[in-house]
């Protein structure tokens, strides 16, 4: 499994692919954060990460789809899946290999966004006026959510070997599970606790929780689950070709 993480982490930054994420992370975040008069930061009276932690589920939603979209679906095409699968490796190394390093580059993307949190720190009126809790509780939220996501997109790649199309589902399904469930429990349909039940089942709901500092285990268990059984759908999928 290291082997392939090494293996992952170098293919990353050895091209474009890995400085291109972290560039489009900070950029759009940066521009919500201070530029966008909006949803700046600085047109608010009180010190707040709110923004980052608002715009950066839309960013991953089509940044981690891009990243992993070439795990499985390139070495498809390629033809290098089977002579991958002739190491003495298990299916479910390979993948848990290729997790861990996209995972890896989405938090490295994440680290520098600690400057914006140094900056509010020192914009708060007093200095230092800040949730830390908060944000701390954030920041854990939107790892667990980067690892959601990232399951995800290892299971579309790994469905085709068309990295494009592998893209598409992986964004469309992390939509899906994201903003879906929220918005059906607020139809009509669905009222009393049911509205709860469908919210409970979307990203969203979850995410949220952690946000305001309550790291609560149910929330954790939820994201673990989904990386869980993404990772077993994937295992399933690699499957098929000793079928």
């Amino acid at each position: 499994m290291w082997s392939i993480f090494t293996k992952e982490i170098q293919t990353f930054f050895s091209g474009l692919t890995g400085y291109i994420v972290l560039v489009v992370f900070l950029v759009m975040t940066g521009l919500f954060m201070w530029v966008i008069s909006d949803t700046s930061v600085l047109n608010y009276n009180y010190a707040s990460l709110g923004q980052l932690f608002s715009i950066a589920p839309l960013v991953f939603i089509f940044l981690i789809p891009a990243i992993t979209m070439q795990s499985f679906a390139e070495e498809k095409q390629q033809r290098t899946i089977e002579f991958l699968t002739t190491k003495p490796l298990t299916d479910i190394e390979i993948i848990l290999g290729k997790f861990g390093a996209c995972l890896t580059l989405v938090i490295v993307a994440i680290i520098p966004t600690l400057i914006y949190y140094y900056s509010i720190v020192q914009l708060g009126s007093p200095i230092g006026n800040i949730d830390t809790g908060a944000v701390i509780g954030s920041y854990i939220g939107l790892i667990f959510l980067a690892g959601g996501f990232t399951a995800i997109g290892l299971f579309m790649s790994s469905l085709t070997a068309n990295q494009i199309i592998a893209f598409i589902l992986a964004a469309f399904a992390c939509f899906s599970i994201y903003w879906v469930f929220e918005f059906l429990s607020n139809q009509p349909l669905f009222y009393g606790k049911s509205d709860d039940l469908v919210k409970y089942f979307g990203m969203e709901y979850h995410y949220d929780n952690i946000s305001k500092g309550r790291i609560d285990s149910k929330d954790l268990v939820y994201f673990l689950s989904v990386i869980v059984l993404f990772i077993w759908l994937t295992k399933i999928s690699l499957d098929k070709r000793k079928w």
